[in-house]
């Protein structure tokens, strides 16, 4: 079967950001500020489009609560006010017209109703169409320890097995009730793996009996990195727990379909080449601020 080259990316940015009150009552936390290498401070969501632009991805949805609709179309696509645009340095003005270059790959989706990550994502079944797509979390960004973008390790994967991929990281068994796991064989080793199970925030009993991985460290486990190459599949399998009202702590959940549409199909794990800075709780912002912007 020919692979369907992966030219959508979709990242949802619908939640209350709540570990963050009281700011996130005013700003998303996708917009919060990060300093990048340049010295420039680009909101969250910037520096993720950045990273699936770098990629090759050709067009962006960002899926967010119908009320912050405006505040992202603003960033993107219109220009800054003349009094602003004349006070703004030769350099910003060009990044000003830079922004809006990328607002034309950039749609702006709503989830009219917060009912979790896995709704946020099915919002977005429309746009994708009856492609793989791929999905980036709206709070994390990424840099890589190769040549390449994570995004791109993530996408050139998916298109040597031609079925969806998961971008894994290494996590010790304190932080497992944070994060989503999977294990399975690996296929190249400590690289690529054929996942067996996905499992959503395990308890370290669960994880040390079911989710052991060959080569990994006592209490090491793989928990998900935040880049996911998915068939459109996923939509049929969020579809139905939407239908069947089928939630894990009151929300319809991502994880969970992962783990349904691997049941039915192939799923390849691979182990990123690179570091995910996490900006959704309060010390994870603070210790990003210092590592993204002195990163190597």
């Amino acid at each position: 079967m020919p692979v369907t080259k992966i030219k959508k990316a979709v990242i949802p940015a619908a939640g209350f950001g709540t570990r963050l009150f009281p700011t996130t009552k005013v700003v998303k936390k996708e917009l919060f500020p990060v300093i990048d290498k340049d010295g420039r401070a680009k909101p969250v969501v910037l520096l993720i489009i950045e990273e699936a632009l770098s990629a090759g991805i050709e067009e962006i949805a960002i899926v967010v609560q119908p009320d912050d609709k405006a505040i992202f179309k603003k960033l993107f696509k219109r220009p800054p006010s003349a009094a602003l645009f004349e006070k703004l340095t030769p350099d910003n003005q060009k990044f000003s017209k830079y922004l809006v270059d990328i607002g034309d790959r950039i749609t702006v989706l709503t989830q009219s109703q917060q009912e979790g990550y896995g709704h946020a994502v099915y919002c977005a079944k429309e746009w994708v169409a009856d492609e793989p797509f791929l999905l980036m979390l709206g709070d994390h960004i990424y840099t890589s320890t190769e040549n390449k973008s994570c995004a791109k390790q993530v996408l050139d994967i998916y298109d040597k097995v031609n079925h969806s991929v998961i971008g894994l990281t290494t996590v010790s068994s304190e932080l497992l009730h944070k994060v989503g796991c999977v294990t399975g064989t690996w296929q190249q080793p400590n690289s690529i793996l054929s996942i067996t199970q996905v499992s959503e925030k395990p308890a370290i009993d669960y994880a040390r009996e079911n989710l052991r991985v060959e080569g990994l460290k006592d209490d090491e486990f793989l928990s998900i990195f935040g880049l996911y190459a998915l068939t459109p599949t996923i939509f049929d399998c969020l579809e139905e727990d939407i239908n069947n009202n089928v939630r894990l702590k009151g929300e319809f959940q991502l994880t969970t379909c992962l783990d349904v549409l691997r049941k039915r199909a192939d799923m390849t794990g691979y182990v990123v080449q690179g570091k995910f800075f996490d900006v959704g709780m309060p010390n994870a912002y603070l210790q990003t601020l210092v590592d993204y912007r002195n990163r190597e």
